[in-house]
């Protein structure tokens, strides 16, 4: 008789449980607490452009502003952010999520009113900072929220959902702002952005968040406890820099990201005097080219969510770098081409635009969606600000250097460069930031 302990076993073979297909729009819209953070984002952002292009036009026609005033004011918004960026999101991932935002949105719709009393360039720039320090704690706070009340198959949609929201109101809010200002006064939309941000504050008060914090470092949370003050901040931050340089996928749709950023921040400032002086059009021209770039964005994230819901994070960053490169391509060559001895530079140029506004859906969603998924939840706010850091610095880069680019060589060699610049970092990202496969572990005979 045998032993009962020689007979053989046999061991259950785990199956993976089945991926769930992406949410659409419309289902995640379904999520009661999305839905009110969809709702609070667009009241805040739409009163944001009402206010900032009101104060553009403030500083043009009565202050009579020169060109590197106005861009002046971009800079004041975009530089605390990039500065504090990496810094606030230590704090993110300490404080309750509905807290921040909350304050952050109230603590903004005071400083708005600011603008009343504001009558000299330099208070413009001044409130327009105060207002972007408390935004660097907001976008990573809202962030945050997003993953703990969307399932990880909704997230590309979710992103999609805010960002169209934003570029559908970029594209609106400047017209009903320049209306407004004409028939009323510039005071009405700085009230307008405040009582946008009351409420919004008000919306997101109303939401149920529960998030857990501090679950899934604990050994960095036991080193952390040890230290106090300075030291336990620079802890934090050096955590999720850490985390992000080890990434290497994530690093790379990181820095797709803040690249493609770069490329709008140099197309921003140059596309008006590239049109003058290269295609020798008028202004009506410069403003279907700024159109086709917010239409490009909009149908470019509505295609996206529509037939790419299972393609990889990965494929659709190097989809949109190819994008950029061959609108920013298309830009440098379009004044120089030709059919059947018919100019048709204007027509390649606003292509070269959609192209761009098209191609850069496919960085900015599955970037964001990627941090979120592979980012955990306790140190997402760390993450997700010192990507918002990095990605403001490029935008302030490409503002800051496209005129000396320019002046130095030509704008379109400037485009040229940034076509150089995808290729080389397609190239990159292929050689060695591809995402590693998990293979299964050899099963014992």
């Amino acid at each position: 008789m045998s032993d009962a302990s020689e007979a053989p076993t046999t061991e259950a073979i785990p199956i993976p449980a089945p991926v769930p297909d992406p949410l659409s729009i419309r289902e995640v819209l379904a999520i009661a607490p999305l839905r009110r953070l969809w709702y609070a984002q667009t009241v805040s952002v739409f009163g944001d452009f009402m206010a900032l292009f009101a104060v553009i036009t403030v500083m043009t026609f009565n202050l009579h502003a020169t060109p590197q005033q106005i861009t002046g004011v971009q800079i004041a918004y975009l530089l605390p952010i990039a500065i504090l960026g990496v810094i606030s999101g230590v704090f993110v991932d300490r404080w309750p999520v509905k807290t921040t935002l909350v304050s952050s949105d109230f603590v903004r719709a005071a400083l708005c009113l600011l603008l009343l009393l504001v009558h000299h360039v330099w208070g413009f720039y001044a409130v327009m900072a105060s207002i972007s320090i408390f935004s660097s704690f907001f976008a990573p706070a809202q962030g945050v929220a997003i993953r703990s009340v969307v399932p990880l198959h909704g997230l590309r949609s979710s992103n999609s959902l805010m960002q169209q929201a934003f570029f559908i109101l970029r594209i609106v809010g400047g017209p009903v702002a320049i209306i407004i200002v004409n028939k009323f006064h510039a005071s009405t939309n700085y009230i307008l952005d405040s009582a946008s941000f009351i409420a919004s504050g008000c919306l997101i008060a109303s939401i149920a968040l529960h998030i857990p914090r501090k679950s899934s470092v604990p050994v960095s949370e036991v080193i952390a406890e040890e230290k106090s003050g300075i030291a336990r901040i620079l802890a934090d931050m050096k955590e999720g820099i850490s985390f992000i340089f080890h990434h290497a996928a994530l690093l790379f749709v990181i820095l797709a990201f803040a690249a493609g950023m770069f490329v709008m921040g140099c197309f921003g400032p140059l596309i008006a005097v590239f049109v003058r002086d290269s295609l020798h059009a008028s202004s009506g021209t410069f403003s279907a080219c700024s159109a086709c770039i917010g239409v490009g964005l909009f149908l470019g994230m509505t295609v996206l969510n529509a037939v790419a819901k299972k393609a990889k994070n990965t494929t659709l960053v190097y989809f949109g770098l190819g994008g950029i490169a061959a609108g920013t391509l298309l830009l440098a060559l379009g004044p120089h081409i030709t059919v059947a001895h018919i100019p048709v530079d204007i027509a390649f140029t606003m292509i070269g635009c959609f192209t761009i506004g098209f191609a850069c859906a496919g960085i900015i969603i599955p970037s964001q969606t990627m941090i979120q998924q592979e980012t955990p939840q306790a140190m997402l706010g760390r993450v997700g600000s010192t990507v918002m850091s990095l990605i403001f610095s490029a935008q302030i880069a490409g503002l800051l250097l496209s005129g000396v680019l320019a002046n130095y060589t030509s704008i379109r060699r400037v485009f040229i460069l940034c076509t150089i610049m995808m290729a080389v970092l397609m190239l990159a990202g292929k050689l060695w930031m591809e995402p590693k496969e998990h293979t299964a572990p050899p099963t014992a005979a």
